[in-house]
């Protein structure tokens, strides 16, 4: 489904980063991984490949995603596919209550992050073609109390995906993402021990919607963010 293309995943060495990885690895994708941490400590089995590339860098700064995006090219060739893991959750603050630095935060990690990144991959990609698929939530689409930031923020992610997608779309380039309810990971089980995690959304599910995503099995979707909601 993926066999030989080159996929671009931010987010890399987080707990639906790895899932991610293993499924696209057993694609026999290549894998150019980007994380804030190192990628290799997290995939020494992979670090060691010369068809793989671990880079280290901050996706919401858009020189250094720049660079990292031509060094990907130079070690490949090209980017056939991005897989936008990365971003940041955070609640607690009524909308009356809100600081500028949560906001901030949430709308860089979350929405910038994203415009930094088709800066940097989208003049590689116009006219070859490929796929892009960001990671929003299904809280995009509604304010939850203490969630303002981070909802807003997915939202607005979401209409980027959707602006992007109108943009690019007649270049051969397909722009998603998806949104997921409550992903079954070591943090969200530590922050709601009471909660059972079997109604939450597998990491192993959603690697495989994302793999669907990418793939040429979906060369007839855009604009459009897939909800994964499990049993929530």
């Amino acid at each position: 489904m993926l066999d030989g293309k080159t996929v671009f995943v931010t987010g890399a060495a987080g707990a639906l980063g790895r899932e991610v990885v293993l499924k696209l690895n057993a694609l026999n994708a290549r894998l150019i991984l980007v994380d804030r941490v190192s990628p290799a400590a997290a995939f020494p089995g992979l670090a060691g490949d010369a068809c793989h590339l671990m880079l280290k860098g901050d996706v919401s700064d858009e020189l250094e995603m720049g660079r990292l995006v031509d060094r990907a090219v130079t070690h490949c060739g090209a980017i056939d596919g991005v897989l936008h893991l990365a971003g940041g959750f955070t609640m607690g603050e009524a909308v009356s209550e809100l600081s500028r630095e949560t906001w901030d935060a949430m709308m860089t990690l979350n929405a910038w992050s994203f415009i930094a990144l088709s800066r940097a991959v989208v003049p590689h990609m116009r006219g070859r073609g490929g796929a892009i698929v960001a990671v929003s939530a299904r809280a995009a689409a509604r304010g939850e109390a203490h969630m303002a930031a981070y909802c807003a923020a997915k939202s607005a992610l979401q209409r980027l995906v959707e602006s992007l997608s109108a943009e690019v779309r007649e270049h051969g380039i397909r722009v998603n993402s998806v949104a997921p309810s409550i992903i079954d990971t070591p943090a969200n089980r530590q922050a709601m021990p009471d909660a059972d995690p079997s109604r939450w959304v597998s990491r192993e599910s959603l690697a495989g919607t994302l793999a669907f995503l990418l793939s040429d099995a979906a060369r007839d979707i855009h604009g459009t963010h897939l909800v994964v909601s499990g049993l929530c």
